[in-house]
């Protein structure tokens, strides 16, 4: 919808976990104006440069959603996000494509300086590309016991003046860093990052659930790809999974791509966690791209029939898009305006940009048209 005036009509309008049926949009200047259902649209077509009749685009029974929002992804189409800016644009044009019209640029573990680098450079992108929206650190505060595809001879504690030079190097932009809360001076750390308005998340952790509550106590608000690189779920050792989904104030990560998780373990987060779960890709350079191999931080990847793995057989990342993932739940047995709010506001608000992740009036216009299949056919991108 960009910088046009815009109407969509007879679309299944799925926003703020509601489906409405025969809904329409319209959009001036970038922003949500009105929305409505029925014929009201047709006294609005004079204010509109350009009409999307959804179901002469999308075919019967398609679906408008809010721009996907992803807060965990490290590249695609054949480019990964720690190579710089022209790789940053270059996969974040796959996964537009895909629906993600907004997205956190997740930096695999490498050097203090790498990193301080890196940060710099996302910040300098946020300026001006409103969907970049920061950077997210997965590392190098990481349980070397769960490092997964971080190199872990490059992991450290979260020493103070560590966590401050990369917060300093994303002037205000790094929006999450992934912390394995047992390791020292992790609880601290978790307020220092907190405390410059980025939010602190567990994740590659050998915490058990009492650690972990004391992590969401100091401020902690995510858990990082549930279940992956973290002690499971048991009957007497809830670990962090079942410490995150029992507090309401934790936003739980998954990669639903059929290789993370089984379907019955995604059902059941989404049933343990309403309303909190956050569909992200962790995708790599691979996504949208061929088999073969690539490198994921400084280490050596194999994706053979789209799944990624180290020469140990460790998953490493993914190939996943977001309106993928939204089969994958789908195809699990949650229902669709549960689906799309895991894609769209609940990862939003998990990095504080609750603005973002709706269609309300007055909200920027990121858009997804699908068919009944949930395969994209257009998508939109507002202002801020």
């Amino acid at each position: 919808m960009d910088s046009v005036n815009h109407l969509v009509h007879s679309a299944r309008l799925v926003d703020d976990g509601i489906e409405t049926a025969d809904a329409w949009l319209l959009v001036r200047d970038g922003r949500v104006a009105a929305r409505g259902t029925g014929d009201g649209w047709r006294d609005r077509v004079a204010e509109a440069h350009e009409v999307t009749d959804a179901v002469a685009e999308a075919g019967p029974r398609a679906v408008l959603t809010p721009g996907f929002v992803d807060i965990h992804g490290h590249g695609g189409g054949g480019a990964a996000y720690d190579d710089g800016a022209e790789a940053i644009r270059a996969a974040r044009a796959l996964h537009r494509a895909h629906g993600t019209t907004r997205a956190v640029i997740s930096l695999v573990t490498a050097s203090l300086d790498d990193l301080a680098r890196r940060v710099s450079t996302i910040a300098d992108l946020a300026e001006t590309d409103a969907a970049v929206l920061g950077s997210h650190l997965e590392g190098p505060f990481l349980d070397p016991g769960h490092h997964g595809a971080h190199d872990p001879g490059l992991l450290v504690a979260p020493a103070p003046g560590a966590v401050d030079r990369l917060l300093e190097a994303g002037r205000g932009t790094v929006r999450q860093v992934t912390i394995a809360p047992e390791l020292p001076g992790a609880l601290a750390a978790i307020e220092q990052i907190t405390a410059s308005g980025a939010a602190a998340a567990v994740g590659h952790t050998d915490a058990d659930a009492d650690v972990t509550r004391r992590a969401f106590d100091a401020g902690a608000t995510i858990l990082t790809h549930a279940f992956n690189a973290m002690p499971g779920l048991h009957h007497r050792a809830p670990g962090p999974v079942g410490a995150a989904t029992g507090d309401p104030r934790v936003t739980v990560e998954v990669i639903a791509d059929g290789v993370h998780l089984h379907p019955d373990i995604l059902r059941i987060v989404f049933a343990a966690a309403p309303g909190r779960v956050a569909l992200v890709t962790d995708a790599m350079a691979a996504a949208g791209s061929a088999d073969g191999e690539y490198l994921l931080g400084a280490l050596r990847v194999r994706v053979e029939n789209t799944v990624a793995r180290l020469a140990d057989g460790t998953i490493a990342g993914s190939t996943l898009t977001q309106d993928a993932a939204l089969r994958t739940a789908i195809a699990a047995g949650v229902a669709l305006p549960e689906a799309v709010r895991a894609l769209t506001s609940t990862p939003a608000c998990a990095i504080g940009r609750p603005d973002l992740g709706s269609l309300r009036p007055g909200a920027p216009a990121d858009a997804v048209l699908l068919d009944d299949a949930l395969q994209v056919r257009r998508v939109w991108t507002g202002r801020v």
